[in-house]
């Protein structure tokens, strides 16, 4: 599950302005409100395309480890197909359990509790996607990632391979009652007014926050308890059938996505216009539905090496973000070693690159930036 900086980012975040110095002139530029402009669109442009490749970086590291070789190993599919399916369908429910309350507690709850305890804008800084204001459907996918998992595809259909067909020959009832939850949970995103920024503290958000709660109950109790009594040939079929038809495709698609975005980022940094902006924003809208339709299974090599924060952290270090801008030290949004969560050193990096910087270079108040 990704680390979420809130209060070292925000408290970042809420200076909103940085002195740029030169020889012979000082001038303060406000992180909020910055805008793409002639004096700096070489700066801005070059910081885009290096974020866009990062992207591409690592998506085809995370699809390389599942699919061709991970850790000087095989395939991390292979290993997560072979080991102890039990094992295996466990650690798939932990994913979606983590991911469910990610939504309610973090994603929904971190603002509104913000927001209900009067720091207004620090909730508006603590809502994820909010430059595009595509944070219900970043939510929504979160949930829809939970049902790829267990409906074992990613179109809304139930294969006869998945865990809620494994469920459904045990207790018909249970598997009613997750399939329930996870079209609630999704509803209720869904219900809350757009943009989620301006209607933080709706009663909508509420039921939300209240049916992703329910979602996490019912799957790490139930759910959890139910699989033990679950023959392990039906849940090998179950975990082949997950990675084959739900993991690896998921993955492919964000590598997919990533290398359009990162196309249409470098024809926007060699011809500037408002066109191109806009391609940028759809690309950008595009490449993050794989990203978190695969929020259920954020464990093995993108847990392990920091893919996770690399390419989703949040909140942003925005005057960092402007740091970079000016500088041009493009080193600074990268880092080395083995990953550590706790390194701030690492998540300062993190801070400074992936979909959510490219999201404030690219978009302003739900739309594409213009050229001024």
């Amino acid at each position: 599950m990704k680390k979420f900086f809130y209060l070292s980012a925000l408290s970042l975040g809420m200076m909103c302005s940085i002195t740029a110095c030169s020889d012979d002139d000082t001038t303060t530029i406000d992180a909020k409100n910055l805008d793409y402009t002639a004096e700096n669109a070489s700066s801005w442009g070059n910081y885009m395309r290096v974020v866009a490749q990062l992207l591409v970086n690592d998506a085809t590291a995370l699809y390389d480890d599942w699919a061709v070789k991970y850790n000087e190993g095989g395939s991390y599919a292979d290993f997560f197909k072979n080991q102890d399916a039990l094992t295996s369908v466990e650690q798939l429910i932990d994913g979606c359990v983590d991911i469910a309350n990610e939504v309610g507690t973090a994603k929904i709850g971190d603002p509104y509790d913000l927001f209900i305890h009067n720091n207004e804008e620090k909730a508006l800084y603590a809502v994820e996607s909010w430059y595009s204001w595509h944070s219900r459907e970043d939510y929504r996918n979160n949930i829809y990632s939970i049902r790829n998992a267990y409906y074992g595809t990613r179109t809304g259909a139930i294969s006869e391979f998945s865990l809620s067909k494994a469920v459904a020959a045990v207790n018909a009832n249970l598997d009613t009652e997750v399939k329930k939850a996870i079209d609630d949970a999704a509803a209720a995103i869904w219900a809350i007014p757009s943009p989620f920024r301006n209607n933080i503290n709706s009663p909508e958000a509420v039921s939300a926050m209240e049916a992703c709660a329910t979602l996490e109950g019912v799957l790490k109790g139930s759910l959890k308890s139910c699989i033990e009594g679950i023959d392990k040939t039906v849940l090998a079929e179950v975990v082949k059938n997950y990675v084959d038809v739900v993991v690896l495709p998921t993955y492919s698609d964000l590598k997919a996505g990533n290398q359009a975005l990162f196309d249409a980022v470098e024809t926007f940094r060699t011809s500037p216009s408002n066109a191109n902006f806009k391609a940028c924003a759809t690309a950008w809208l595009a490449a993050r539905t794989p990203w978190e339709t695969s929020e259920a299974f954020l464990f093995g090599p993108v847990a392990d090496k920091g893919l996770d924060p690399n390419m989703d952290s949040w909140p942003l270090d925005q005057d960092g973000i402007v740091q970079i801008l000016t500088s041009g030290n493009y080193s600074d949004l990268n880092w080395d070693g083995d990953y550590d969560e706790e390194d701030d050193k690492i998540a300062g990096a993190q801070a400074l690159r992936g979909y959510h910087t490219l999201e404030y270079l690219i978009f302003k108040d739900g739309e594409a930036r213009t050229i001024q």
